[in-house]
């Protein structure tokens, strides 16, 4: 009977050493999603993928902040009634024939004029209006038109009429006055 007894006792602390010992190497459960890619052998942390794609996102100077549409017409420096300055500070002289401004976050540009609602600096990206199949970006550095309305300033008259003349248009609002927020 003691030799039973012992035997059984042997048993069952042989039972739970093997049981803790394997529930010491069961994989603890945590709070990421990860998917195993066969093709590259590895694991992908969508959590951190997700972050990556939203700072991604946020450090995007081309996503829009906003949308507005309006009448986008064209003018020119070199108009009766025109000095050649632009009005927002740094006062800029156009009267050369300069119709575009080199921006530090959208390099080269094209100059637009606007209504006080919208702030010097801000940069637009003008939808339905394209050169050379790609959309016009450019900078509000100038005032004078009325509303949600575009006055994009070109090398001449001429060129105001035959190529932008008057169209209705919508504008994407990439940076609002001189940072983006």
């Amino acid at each position: 009977m003691r030799k039973i007894r012992l035997l059984a006792n042997y048993i069952v602390k042989t039972f739970f050493l093997i049981f803790f010992i394997l529930l010491a190497n069961l994989k603890v459960e945590t709070n990421t999603t990860e998917i195993y890619s066969g093709a590259n052998n590895r694991v992908i942390n969508l959590n951190l993928m997700a972050m990556r794609l939203e700072e991604e996102q946020k450090n995007d100077i081309y996503r829009p902040l906003m949308t507005y549409s309006g009448d986008l017409t064209g003018y020119s420096a070199d108009c009766p009634l025109c000095n050649g300055t632009l009005a927002c500070k740094p006062s800029y002289y156009v009267k050369d024939g300069t119709d575009t401004y080199v921006d530090a976050d959208y390099g080269q540009v094209r100059i637009v004029a606007s209504s006080t609602s919208i702030a010097c600096g801000t940069v637009v990206r003008l939808n339905n209006y394209t050169v050379n199949n790609e959309p016009v970006i450019a900078i509000v550095l100038d005032r004078g038109v009325l509303g949600t309305d575009l006055d994009l300033l070109t090398p001449n008259e001429n060129y105001a009429r035959t190529y932008v003349g008057r169209k209705y248009v919508s504008y994407d609002i990439l940076r609002e006055g001189w940072t983006r927020q």
